[in-house]
Formats: C-alpha cells, sequence, structure tokens
C-alpha cells in the first residue's frame, strides 16, 4: 500500500498543475476514506462488510441494504483513483448514492480491486468482472435480484466498467452474466491507444505501458462493438480531455446499435461521483437513464417522491 501511494504521488508531482487536479482529487479522496471512519450510512443501514469475491486482499466487496430488500435491482459501484489508489468506503464512493438510492429499494455493492503495481488496468477489469459475477450469485441471499444489476464507475472505475460494457465477453470470461446497463463517470480514458500515441499524464504510462497491443486491449473505443450493453456516459464541462472522448465514444457505440447516452455535467471531476444521489437535475439524468434500462428499476424510482 506504502508503495502504490508513493507512486501516485510522484506521478502528481510530475503532472504540470493544470493537468494534476482529477488525481489530486483521487489521492485526497483515498486519504480521506483511509482516516475516517465511513460516516452516517454505515449507522443507518446494514452492511454486509469486506465479502471476499476473491483470493487477493482487495478482491473484497460491501453490500449496503434497504430495509427488508426483496428481489431489489443492484448498483455495482467501482471507485476511481488512477488505477493506483482508492477505495469502497470513500465518502464520495457511497454516501449520497446509499442516501438515494437505499430508500427507494435498491441494494448498493461497493467494490475493491487489486491497484498497480499488483494489477494493470485488464487484471482490474477482470476483478469487476468477477465481483459482477459473485454479485449475479449472492444477490437472492441478500433479498436482491442478479438479474437487474447496475454498474457505475467514476474516474479509472468508469473506465474499467467502459471497458466491461464495451465488449461484454470480457465480463463472461469471468464468469458474470448480461446485466441492464452502465454509468461511467467521467473516465477520461476511454480511447486509450489515442491518449499513448500523444503526449500524456506521466500515469497512463505507469498504468497502460507501452506496448501498442496492450493499449487497444485496455481501450474501451478500440474493444466496443455491437454486443456492447446500454450505456450513459457522464463527463466534466470543466475538463478538457473527457467530453470529447465521450462524445466520440457514444457516437461509435450508436453507429453501432448500441443504446448510448452523453450527458455533460458542469461539475468537477470529483464532484461528478460526489454529487450523485442529491436531489438535482444530474441524479435526475442518472435515474432517467437507470428507468429505462428495466420496468421495475423504473417503478422503484418512481416509489418516492423528493
Amino acid at each position: 500500500m506504502l508503495l502504490r501511494t508513493l507512486l501516485a504521488l510522484l506521478c502528481l508531482i510530475t503532472l504540470p498543475t493544470a493537468l494534476a487536479g482529477p488525481l489530486r482529487e483521487q489521492l485526497q479522496e483515498w486519504r480521506n476514506s483511509r482516516q475516517q471512519p465511513l460516516p452516517a450510512p454505515e449507522q443507518q443501514h446494514t452492511v454486509l462488510r469486506d465479502l471476499a469475491y476473491g483470493q487477493a486482499p482487495l478482491q473484497r466487496l460491501d453490500v449496503y441494504l434497504p430495509e427488508h430488500p426483496k428481489h431489489a435491482p443492484v448498483l455495482l459501484m467501482v471507485h476511481g483513483g488512477a488505477w493506483q489508489v482508492g477505495d469502497k468506503q470513500a465518502e464520495a464512493v457511497v454516501v449520497n448514492k446509499v442516501a438515494r438510492w437505499l430508500p427507494k429499494g435498491f441494494i448498493l455493492v461497493s467494490v475493491n480491486y487489486r491497484l498497480l503495481p499488483d494489477a494493470a488496468p485488464l487484471q482490474q477489469a477482470e476483478d469487476v468482472a468477477l465481483a459482477l459475477a459473485f454479485t449475479q450469485q449472492q444477490a437472492a441471499s441478500w433479498g436482491g435480484d442478479g438479474n437487474k444489476i447496475i454498474l457505475i464507475g467514476h474516474s479509472a472505475g468508469a473506465h474499467l466498467v467502459s471497458l466491461l460494457a464495451a465488449k461484454p465477453a470480457l465480463a463472461s470470461q469471468q464468469g458474470a452474466q448480461p446485466w441492464l446497463g452502465t454509468v461511467a463517470l467521467d473516465s477520461a480514458a476511454l480511447d486509450v491507444e489515442q491518449i499513448m500515441q500523444q503526449p500524456h499524464r506521466r500515469f497512463y504510462t505507469h498504468a497502460f505501458g507501452a506496448q501498442p497491443t496492450y493499449w487497444a486491449a485496455t481501450s474501451p473505443f478500440s474493444q466496443l462493438d455491437k454486443s456492447a450493453t446500454a450505456l450513459l456516459m457522464v463527463c466534466s464541462s470543466q475538463r478538457d480531455d473527457s467530453c470529447p472522448q465521450a462524445q466520440r465514444f457514444v457516437a461509435k457505440a450508436k453507429s453501432l446499435g448500441v443504446q448510448a447516452q452523453l450527458h455533460r455535467e458542469d461539475r468537477s471531476h470529483k464532484a461528478i461521483n460526489q454529487d450523485l444521489g442529491l436531489a438535482t437535475p444530474y441524479t435526475q439524468t442518472v435515474e432517467a437513464f437507470m428507468a429505462g434500462l428495466d420496468a421495475e428499476v423504473a417503478q422503484r424510482l418512481g416509489t418516492r417522491a423528493d
């Protein structure tokens, strides 16, 4: 863990100030999650903590349960952190989402996965797929419905869920079944090949290496095909590298006949994650996408007035 933190700090120090913001936010979020206990949701709701979906110490997930769950849809949340830091308990990852969607009868699953340097992004995506398969298998025992799962990821986590969504065969290879859809929160790594062929931030080199074949294998844009799940790509209009990639990705998805939407949000990289779940038009946009995936999901989202 110390080595991962030192590497992340080195990447941050070597970045130009204008480019370091998202990683700095992720590092601070990670520090906060390690230093402070999880607030209100831990006390107000039943939490199944640190369930193992694999053998590695970081292959763990937390399950936040609503009161008396029955056939509950499941939101599976994947944290960010430049593929090298981050934690499933971070306040920005869970608090507002738990407060919003547990009262509506949803289960929230928050996932940890192996990090650099122990696991590269493709292995991390495999971890998320394993967590998805585990959740599908165990959901009924929690009062959930394993056929009604929506993946959500932020930053590096958005890259990972986008990669699985772009080519679901990557998930099926780990035992996962089809899921309802995917919400990617402000990934700037949708076209990895393009990123690596141009001047780029040092932490991308640390994550994706020097092999063009690996860039293609880990690039959601390159892997995207007509089997992709329904997608909502949320991007920050305050950044210059997120929305252009999301726009190209959505255009390619639509050209393949894939259900895909783009939503530009005037919030920071951190706020796009942290504020999701607040009673705002932004949250309502995400809920509208979710409601369009399944009639049961739509019914649950309409059961409580704000």
